[in-house]
């Protein structure tokens, strides 16, 4: 008994749980708080990810320097600042330098943004386009080698293209095209109909396309063949390709590029960011941060952004040639058509509701006489600014001779080792190069797609009722003419027609 009740004298009554400090409304407020808590870091870090571009502080200085303006010589200046047509519509210019493919900014793009009203507009500009350069040859995918390449040719060519359009593009995205092909495969591939068979192998540059025409899911690398090609190699001494050239690519590259975004605004491509971050780091060079890209994109995804509020254009443009002292030929060239070029400008493209007038854009065309002409009423270059004095037979120096340009001295004419540029010795396959194996070269009975804009002739084909462009031409005194009918090399009459003269048989 004793020990039974020592038993139950170890057990202890179980005590009462003390009673919590705070009162239920007190717990309320403490759960509301770090609910609010939460909330703000969430806000705070959606904020972090998503900043909107600051045009009025785009690019800071460092400490100790100073920022410079742009310097355009005795040229126009383009307008960089005014009153806006929305509060959020901006502009950019974004260049493709295609290191696969030769290290060229051959893809030039000028889009704008209205975020506002959910509008934007994305203008190519085609590589042949004449600029007001102080050069001989004045192709403007020549203007990022005249700077030396680099932030300096980056810099020439944003000035020239600035001054095109008649105002400076707020930002600037440099991309390595090889960057597309990644997105893509970030992406699981984009379906897109490529328009036709591609078959080109060019060893020099390791570029090798092969595709099939159809509605298929593109990988990375199919993405980066269509993209590049222009025109198959000459075959049976046929080239096939784009019709209208380097035209015909531009408007696969716009249908690729309108497929490629509509496909990445998709719900699955937000779980992607950290791939797609990565390969902006390591392909993309631009004035805006990541956090301002995602900021555009999270504005086209929740403002309702919809494709056909997105309209691709190339730049309204025509044919025409022009001598080249440097090689003693025509070269061919296109040139903005100047009142549908002003009226994108104001109505598409300009993000001030200032109207332009067409003096200032800078807008080149060749007079009947031969000579260059600017619609500023300003030519960098004073020898095409007059009459081109052309000797009596067309040149066969495998090399155009050097000149100094006017108002660069010590400089040497980039055109001349431009490999956009006809020049003897390039293995360039959009261009008119004699002697060498060249799919774009002259090519008898067929039209090369690297220079022909539609409805024109292409200077680098044998015009009716020749054998060859490179022999005498029946019914003609002079072998180096190509033209029927004619017995000497004459300025073109139809400014629509682009007309290179080949060196005499030997």
């Amino acid at each position: 008994m004793q020990r039974e009740h020592g038993k139950h004298a170890a057990k202890e009554k179980p005590q009462k749980p003390k009673k919590s400090r705070l009162s239920r409304q007190q717990k309320c407020l403490v759960a509301v708080a770090v609910i609010l808590a939460v909330a703000l870091a969430g806000v705070a870090a959606y904020k972090a990810l998503f900043i909107r571009p600051d045009l009025n502080n785009k690019k800071p200085a460092q400490e100790g320097e100073e920022v410079q303006e742009l310097d355009y010589g005795d040229g126009v200046r383009p307008r960089s600042d005014g009153e806006r047509k929305s509060q959020d519509y901006y502009t950019v210019l974004i260049l493709g330098r295609d290191t696969g493919g030769g290290g060229n900014t051959d893809t030039m793009l000028l889009a704008s943004y209205d975020v506002t009203n959910q509008k934007a507009t994305v203008m190519s500009i085609p590589r042949d386009t004449m600029v007001n350069i102080p050069y001989d040859i004045k192709r403007i995918n020549a203007v990022y080698n005249y700077g030396g390449g680099g932030d300096k040719g980056i810099e020439y060519l944003y000035k020239e293209i600035s001054q095109l359009v008649g105002f400076e593009p707020d930002y600037q995205v440099i991309v390595e095209w090889n960057a597309v092909g990644e997105i893509v495969d970030a992406m699981g591939g984009v379906w897109f109909d490529v328009p036709r068979d591609m078959n080109y192998d060019d060893p020099y540059q390791d570029l090798h396309i092969h595709q099939e025409k159809g509605y298929r899911l593109l990988s990375g690398d199919d993405a980066m063949q269509v993209l590049r090609y222009r025109h198959d190699n000459r075959k049976n001494g046929v080239t096939l390709g784009y019709p209208d050239g380097d035209l015909g690519r531009i408007k696969t590259q716009q249908a690729f590029l309108t497929a490629m975004v509509e496909q990445l605004l998709k719900l699955e491509n937000i779980t992607k960011v950290n791939e797609f971050a990565r390969v902006f780091q390591e392909n993309v060079e631009t004035d805006l941060t990541f956090q301002n890209i995602l900021w555009f994109a999270k504005s086209a995804y929740l403002g309702g952004l919809k494709m056909e509020n997105v309209n691709f254009l190339t730049m309204p443009n025509k044919n025409v040639s022009c001598w080249s002292r440097s090689y003693h030929n025509y070269q061919s060239y296109v040139v903005p058509i100047a009142g549908e070029l002003l009226d994108l400008v104001n109505h598409e493209l300009s993000p001030f509701v200032e109207t332009f007038a067409l003096s200032d854009l800078d807008i080149m065309s060749v007079n009947a006489d031969g000579s260059v002409s600017s619609s500023t009423g300003y030519v960098e270059d004073s020898k095409a600014a007059r009459p081109p004095v052309k000797p009596s037979t067309p040149s066969t120096d495998d090399e155009p001779e050097e000149e100094t340009p006017d108002t660069t001295p010590g400089t040497t004419d980039p055109g001349i080792t431009d490999p956009g540029t006809t020049n003897p010795g390039t293995t360039d396959p959009g261009t008119t190069n004699p002697g060498t194996t060249d799919p774009g070269t002259t090519n008898p009975g067929t039209t090369d797609p690297g220079t022909t804009n539609p409805g024109t002739t292409d200077p680098g084909t044998t015009n009716p009722g020749t054998t060859d462009p490179g022999t005498t031409n029946p019914g003609t005194t002079d072998p180096g003419t190509t033209d029927p009918g004619t017995t000497a090399p004459v300025t073109p009459t139809e400014p629509d027609f682009s007309i290179i003269e080949p060196p005499a048989a030997a």
